[in-house]
């Protein structure tokens, strides 16, 4: 080969990079949200099982330092799954479950009025329903919602476009 052949060659190699790259990065981005998605999907399922099969209230809420929960609509710094007897919106002992945050990649919120979900006995989430929001933290392109309703139904949802404009600001 010669010098000529192998620079075309490297040339051919850097342009297919760089067309690949930011390609690969949105699909990181989308691959981020769907990940977080179900994972939440899967707590709050898992909270809601908890709930039915010990007969004891369940709540899911944020949490910054995994042993309390943290006030506030911000999830991306973690969550945690405990029993609350005592209806203080705190676990009773320790967690049952807590889930690592997406504060590097995600920014999570909850609808305003409900930054905790309580699951009691019957499997219900009587309160108002939940809407916990899904946002890259590189851009608003695309975002993700999980619905919680007060019959407990746990589902995941693309964002609706004012959500996706939410996430803007």
């Amino acid at each position: 080969m010669t010098l000529i052949e192998q620079i075309v060659v490297l040339l051919i190699i850097t342009a297919v990079t760089s067309i690949s790259i930011p390609v690969m990065a949105k699909l990181l981005g989308r691959n981020h949200l769907q990940v977080a998605q179900a994972d939440f999907i899967t707590a709050l399922r898992h909270a809601r099982e908890t709930a039915i099969m010990s007969g004891r209230r369940t709540l899911l809420c944020p949490s910054r330092n995994g042993s309390s929960c943290s006030e506030g609509s911000h999830w991306e710094d973690g969550w945690l799954l405990a029993h609350d007897a005592d209806h203080n919106d705190q676990p009773d002992n320790r967690p049952l479950r807590v889930g690592s945050g997406y504060r590097d990649k995600l920014i999570i919120r909850s609808s305003s009025g409900r930054p905790v979900v309580r699951f009691h006995p019957d499997g219900t989430a009587r309160g108002s329903n939940l809407t916990l929001l899904f946002c890259q933290r590189s851009g608003a392109e695309r975002a993700l919602s999980v619905v919680v309703s007060n019959a407990g139904r746990v589902r995941g949802a693309p964002a609706s476009l004012a959500q996706t404009a939410a996430c803007r600001e």
